[in-house]
């Protein structure tokens, strides 16, 4: 099988979990803003974020050792066993030092479900990212949907039927995530990967070399963006908090399917390319992936209102003057992330750390500048320009280890085309939509060279299209 169609295979089964867990959470909003007023949401969402920041501290940032470390190490047993072995000892400094939330107002009463949360989500990332590295995609593809499948399950019932609000809301993603551990734990019978005896101190000192780093870095782009949300709570209220985090949730479709992809692409940058082939390789996937999320943004822009009264209660429809900066945001970290497999592939970890220090710095700057006069428009906006900032400072970065064709000119005429696109969404005339598909169509032919070759060896790895050609 060529690196393409590896990709491609890797990337459908991933999607397969992936795509449909998150879908069906996205189909769960609609019940989610009806069940939870925009406070209890806002409420909801920073619980859920501070335990997000807090995860890659008190994981050590050993989750993405144990991926990059599983793939190209002999002695697997003993990188997953060192690799738990530190997560248990992250996970009793957490808790020694949880006590200190309880100075924020509004996490009064969720210390140490945040604590849980924490826990049960890291060692899930454990389990789930060694058997990724395994090549065990389908598993990790069932494990993805299992997980997503039991917390609607109990999002239903600790919101409609015993009214437990936020709390329940969250209490459903810890039993979710535990359960799923549990399951992956002995279905992929990771016990006998585990042993004291396997425990290395050098194997630890490598991995934490590699993985610290990665604490600021996942931080860093947690900072960009969640605090905005703290900063809007703070001169804004709740209520515009809960606005803002719902319009985000519909980026997250794009969202979605560049994490499934990104997941499959790192197994291939360092599996299936020489060195010497990694340019064009590079040059070449990212053309095609450039040329997609562009097209997805234009149509999520032009779709924002549709989305929203699809997909959020009547009390939430003005979130939608969000969503289309929130769309591009998202679509420069989609950007940053495929360079940041650069700085994965040749374990540069310290460099995805000080970029996203930079990101973060430039985030949290502006959302001060901004939100006060502006709200949530003015966070929707930070977070757009700190995003773009970071793409071009890897962009110029990256070059020193793995130089491959951007396709800048292309890349530039797509953004002036989405700004303008942009505009005329907020404009609201009567020319609004056909100015906005005459855009979309000319973003396709812009972009249909790369996407034409994606389809090509996806159907080329189809099982009818051997047939056939058989």
């Amino acid at each position: 099988m060529s690196r393409y169609k590896k990709l491609i295979s890797n990337t459908l089964i991933l999607g397969a979990g992936t795509f449909a867990s998150k879908v069906i959470v996205l189909l769960m909003m609609p019940f989610y803003t009806l069940i939870l007023s925009p406070e209890q949401f806002g409420v909801a969402d920073l619980v859920a974020q501070t335990a997000n920041l807090i995860i890659p501290i008190a994981c050590i940032g050993i989750c993405e050792g144990l991926f990059r470390f599983s793939l190209d190490c002999e002695d697997r047993k003993k990188v997953f066993s060192t690799g738990i072995f530190a997560l248990f000892i992250g996970s009793a400094c957490m808790f020694a030092l949880l006590p200190l939330l309880g100075i924020f107002k509004d996490l009064n009463g969720y210390v140490l479900l945040i604590g849980c949360y924490v826990v049960c989500a890291n060692f899930h990332s454990a389990c789930a990212q060694y058997i990724r590295a395994q090549g065990r995609t389908g598993l990790f593809a069932i494990q993805g949907i299992l997980n997503t499948l039991l917390t609607v399950v109990l999002n239903i019932l600790f919101l409609a039927v015993f009214e437990l609000g936020a709390f329940g809301y969250v209490l459903s993603v810890v039993i979710g995530d535990l359960a799923v551990t549990v399951l992956i734990f002995f279905a992929a019978k990771l016990y006998r990967d585990m042993s004291l005896s396997c425990i290395s101190k050098v194997t630890l000192r490598d991995m934490l070399k590699f993985s610290i780093p990665y604490i600021p870095t996942t931080m860093m782009w947690l900072i960009t963006s969640v605090s905005d949300r703290y900063i809007v709570r703070a001169f804004c209220g709740i209520d515009e908090t809960g606005l803002y985090a719902a319009a985000y949730k519909i980026p997250t479709l794009l969202t979605l399917v560049c994490t499934v992809f990104i997941e499959a692409w790192q197994f291939s940058a360092v599996k299936d390319a020489t060195t010497e082939e990694r340019s064009d390789f590079f040059s070449a996937v990212f053309k095609s992936y450039q040329g997609f999320i562009f097209v997805a943004a234009s149509a999520l822009i032009g779709a924002s209102k549709i989305f929203t009264e699809i997909l959020l209660a009547d009390s939430y429809y003005e979130s939608w003057r969000y969503v289309p900066i929130l769309v591009v945001a998202t679509l420069f970290s989609s950007l940053v992330s495929f360079m940041g497999s650069v700085y994965f592939v040749e374990k540069k970890s310290v460099l995805s750390m000080v970029t996203a220090l930079m990101g973060a710095l430039i985030n949290v700057v502006l959302n001060f500048v901004m939100i006060p006069d502006h709200g949530a428009m003015g966070a929707a906006v930070a977070t757009l320009i700190s995003y773009l900032a970071v793409y071009i400072i890897r962009a110029y970065d990256t070059k020193r280890y793995v130089k491959f064709d951007l396709h800048t000119v292309c890349l530039i005429i797509n953004v002036l085309l989405l700004a303008v696109q942009t505009a005329a969404m907020y404009s609201g005339n009567r020319y609004s939509y056909p100015a906005q598909a005459l855009i979309a169509l000319v973003i396709i032919a812009i972009n249909a060279k790369g996407i034409i070759r994606a389809v090509k060896e996806l159907l080329a790895f189809l099982p009818f299209a051997k047939k056939k050609k058989n």
